[in-house]
């Protein structure tokens, strides 16, 4: 009983961390850039002027909303908050590790799963057919913690400067995007292209999308969420084994 009820503590613990982060950081200048603006006008680039069907658009216009959303909280929380010296009163609080890297996960997860539930609502308003809505929603469900735990890696360097972390994860999320089969969907991908998309876990994402919106992709789903789950337990061990070794650099 009494494991249950600490554990209890911690997941409450954990919300009350999220909240924190969707409180101060949602309306911040780089998340609402890189989260909102930045996928939308790199999308419109690509889309405007090509005449090509939105069935075919929005699997990469889904997948650089979430991407790009639920990786523009977790990398700036830890040097924003290293800036300001509350992360020294979290430290010091009766919080595990865990629960403080947990809770800014769920903050970038909750932000990435909103800006893309938006995103596909707006589709099935223009009359788009979902023809597998659960596996979508799935794939969003797992691609949001994928992408908020790798978000969370870019801030593991102890520095108190956001815009460092920012430029880092820049350097990182871009070739991420052109290597994902969201211009050039996997099938019309040359064979060197196709094996250097499969270490990019957008590229399931994307691919579960084709299945959802144009009734076919590349891979199976089942590879398509195997892969998810990889990365996922991958990002995550890495995040908490990263922020485990710098955060006492930062207070």
């Amino acid at each position: 009983m009494l494991d249950i009820a600490i554990f209890y503590q911690q997941i409450k613990r954990t919300w009350i961390i999220a909240r924190k982060d969707i409180r101060i950081y949602y309306s911040k200048g780089p998340v609402v850039i890189f989260g909102i603006l930045f996928p939308i006008f790199l999308f419109l680039s690509f889309a405007v002027g090509r005449n090509l069907p939105f069935e075919f658009l929005m699997p990469g216009l889904l997948g650089m909303v979430l991407f790009f959303a639920a990786t523009s909280i977790s990398p700036a929380v830890a040097p924003w908050e290293t800036q300001a010296r509350t992360l020294e009163r979290l430290m010091s609080s009766p919080l595990k590790f865990h629960t403080i890297i947990l809770g800014d996960i769920i903050a970038s997860f909750m932000f990435g799963g909103l800006i893309t539930i938006i995103t596909v609502l707006v589709a099935v308003g223009l009359g788009i057919k979902i023809n597998n809505p659960v596996a979508l929603l799935l794939g969003i469900i797992l691609s949001g913690f994928c992408f908020s735990s790798l978000g969370l890696i870019f801030s593991a360097a102890p520095t108190s400067m956001p815009s460092t972390i920012m430029m880092i994860s820049a350097l990182v999320k871009f070739p991420l995007i052109f290597i994902s089969g969201i211009f050039i969907p996997l099938s019309e991908l040359p064979e060197w292209g196709r094996v250097i998309s499969y270490i990019s876990p957008l590229t399931y994402l994307t691919d579960i999308a084709r299945h959802c919106f144009q009734n076919h992709g590349y891979l199976s789903l089942k590879i398509d969420f195997a892969a998810l789950v990889a990365f996922t337990i991958l990002y995550f061990a890495f995040a908490l084994k990263s922020h485990e070794r710098t955060m006492p650099k930062r207070v």
